[in-house]
């Protein structure tokens, strides 16, 4: 892969599609060709397969049912969108990946052996260069995803629930150091989005800006 590969992972409210955006923009003014996407979704066909999941009856689907669909939507995603994008030194930034269905099927009980195979499977080499990890308290990223329009059914979870992902999620970080990096998501998004740009900008070897 010749292009950079940044996703942005964390919890219901935590602000990941608004930090996605705004690096997004900061890169591009900076030159960088960058292609943002998301997950579930990204392509024609994952796009369709959101539709279903993030629905009553998806949710009404076992944790392993899920995790196999989430991880069909990755495979076209990654083989249409991201893997030529990366080859063709595009940065591509990704609203979630991989890491959640680890955090969201994989605290609701699906095997970690499941999840590796689906992983290698869907994925294989194309991992991300680097992981934001935007972590919030579930009570305070909960109270922000009501504030928007609609929940999905996965926003609508209890609390203990939210709190078992959030706990995969800094696993995943402590056991995985040199890709993941963890935020303080209840900051305001001025303050968090300056935090993260000068660990942004160390990765992609960026000259500091000013």
């Amino acid at each position: 892969m010749k292009g950079a590969f940044i996703t942005f992972e964390g919890g219901e409210g935590a602000g990941k599609s608004t930090q996605a955006k705004r690096l997004t923009q900061r890169l591009r003014a900076r030159g960088c060709d960058v292609v943002l996407t998301r997950e579930p979704g990204g392509s024609a066909w994952a796009e369709r397969l959101r539709t279903a999941l993030l629905t009553e009856a998806g949710r009404a689907l076992d944790p392993t049912e899920q995790a196999m669909l989430f991880a069909a939507a990755r495979a076209d995603h990654v083989d249409t969108l991201i893997a030529p994008a990366l080859k063709a030194g595009q940065t591509v930034i990704c609203d979630r990946f991989a890491d959640s269905t680890e955090a969201y099927q994989g605290s609701a009980g699906v095997p970690t052996q499941m999840l590796s195979l689906l992983r290698l499977v869907a994925v294989g080499p194309v991992m991300p260069t680097l992981t934001l990890i935007l972590d919030i308290a579930p009570e305070d990223g909960i109270a922000r995803a009501r504030g928007r329009e609609a929940l999905d059914p996965f926003e609508k979870d209890d609390l203990e629930t939210q709190a078992a992902r959030r706990a995969v999620f800094l696993d995943i970080a402590a056991r995985e150091p040199d890709r993941c990096v963890v935020f303080d998501a209840s900051l305001p998004a001025d303050r968090l989005a300056e935090a993260i740009w000068p660990v942004v900008e160390a990765r992609l070897g960026l000259a500091k800006e000013g």
